[in-house]
């Protein structure tokens, strides 16, 4: 028993711990552009901070797809069968591919359009505009990359997807203050700065995705086979990808509507919320890490046959996710006064933050657990469908209503709008835990 509880850690940190740098790396990106674009101006933080919700959305669809594609990679993997893993690596492109082209023309043709969809603020309209056009081309190079890392992660070449990433964050940064403050004889672009950064360290992404996966051993798309469709392989993809679509606009659309009601509260309550975001984002990369890596360890086991294993596997992973949670919260908690002090803020912003920094540090629980068990043990054995159902109704039934009613209607103080939007997680971990139980997610997808 000892020998097993030694391998099964073994493979978690070797997976989880290059994706949660990989998670940290790009979640630093934000905090990259939030702290730089706060020493320059509050506007130009807070514009780009909701024009980045354009790329947000985007991920949903690109995250689905890429999920779906983790998912029975993971499970082909374990099960031998390169050629699957090719033809799948195929389908992915050109699903990705579609999305990144679709976002690409909505920025160039109509930014301030998407603009106003979450704020009334010319001033901010006309900043997040301008980051749109230049950061739109990144979002046509964002989805082929993306197939790139899944495919890596699922193969065995999870650190060398995490070291790519890695690469283009630190890239980005730098960029991000040459760009953004005129160093080095450059320009000062400001918020057109952290656009072009971005686009120019995805370039630099996509190009080092392919020389990498040159070498041998590492799965390459099949050109020849690009456009040559396998009708069961599409329905698995599809089977699995509709649900996952489904639960990633729930959960994609109810946070930008959260960003959007903030936005319209008022200047502060968007700008306090811009920052606890960004923090959010960087606590949950263990999270994110160990997630990813729960998925492709169920499915390994259970594409392999071995589903007795899959199941304890998933269970101890489950747990985890509870030390990971309780973890989460004590680092919000501790990290709440220095990061008060860190960005320029009105005195109305700052105390927002300091409120809402109090109430994410109980929401990272439910967070915590959620990402593990929903989006790791049951995804990686394709119970899919639960993380769209339990979206709907905490999400959709509760959280973004309630959070609505409470700006508009009858006008709550700000705090309470945000601890509105942080009901969904906490409250649906006893449903997920009841749907844990039931192991409808221990089972063999490969043909």
């Amino acid at each position: 028993m000892k020998a097993e509880n030694k391998s099964f850690y073994g493979k978690l940190y070797r997976l989880a711990l290059p994706i949660a740098l990989q998670s940290l790396m790009l979640a630093a990106v934000a905090a990259g552009d939030a702290l730089m674009l706060g020493q320059v101006a509050q506007d130009e933080m807070t514009a780009v901070s909701l024009a980045t919700q354009i790329q947000f959305v985007q991920n949903m669809f690109l995250g689905a797809m890429t999920a779906a594609g983790a998912i029975l990679g993971a499970q082909y993997w374990g099960k031998g069968d390169k050629r699957t893993m090719e033809s799948l690596f195929n389908l992915m492109l050109r699903a990705g591919g579609l999305v990144s082209v679709a976002f690409f023309a909505a920025c160039e043709l109509a930014p301030g359009a998407l603009m106003r969809v979450f704020t009334h603020d010319e001033p901010l309209i006309e900043i997040g505009s301008a980051y749109l056009r230049i950061a739109g081309w990144s979002y046509l190079i964002t989805g082929v990359s993306q197939c790139y890392l899944t495919v890596m992660k699922v193969t065995d070449h999870v650190t060398p997807s995490a070291v790519i990433s890695s690469s283009a964050v630190v890239v980005n940064i730098a960029l991000n203050a040459v760009f953004i403050f005129g160093l080095l004889g450059a320009p000062r672009l400001q918020a057109r700065g952290a656009a072009l950064a971005t686009t120019i360290s995805r370039v630099a992404e996509l190009a080092l995705c392919v020389i990498l996966s040159r070498r041998d051993g590492y799965v390459r798309p099949a050109w020849r086979r690009l456009f040559e469709k396998q009708k069961q392989l599409d329905r698995d993809f599809a089977r699995q990808c509709l649900p996952l679509l489904g639960a990633y606009m729930l959960w994609g659309v109810g946070f930008t509507s959260y960003t959007a009601i903030l936005g319209h509260v008022g200047a502060d309550a968007a700008a306090a919320n811009a920052v606890a975001a960004v923090v959010r984002d960087l606590i949950c990369c263990l999270c994110n890490g160990v997630g990813s890596a729960a998925g492709i360890m169920v499915g390994n086991e259970l594409g392999a046959g071995r589903l007795e294993a899959g199941k304890a596997c998933g269970i101890k992973l489950k747990n985890i996710s509870y030390v990971i949670g309780f973890g989460s919260t004590a680092i919000v908690l501790a990290l709440t006064p220095l990061v008060v002090r860190m960005v320029i803020l009105t005195d109305a912003a700052r105390e927002h933050l300091t409120g809402m920094m109090v109430i994410m540090a109980f929401y990272m629980i439910g967070r915590c657990v959620n990402t593990v068990t929903i989006n790791g043990v049951l995804d990686g054995g394709g119970d899919t469908i639960f993380d769209m159902y339990s979206l709907a109704v905490c999400m959709w039934g509760v959280a973004v209503p309630l959070a609505a009613l409470g700006a508009f209607v009858f006008h709550w103080p700000v705090l309470a709008v945000y601890a509105c939007t942080c009901l969904d997680e906490v409250g649906k971990i006893p449903w997920v835990m009841v749907r844990f139980r039931k192991y409808i997610w221990v089972k063999d997808l490969t043909r």
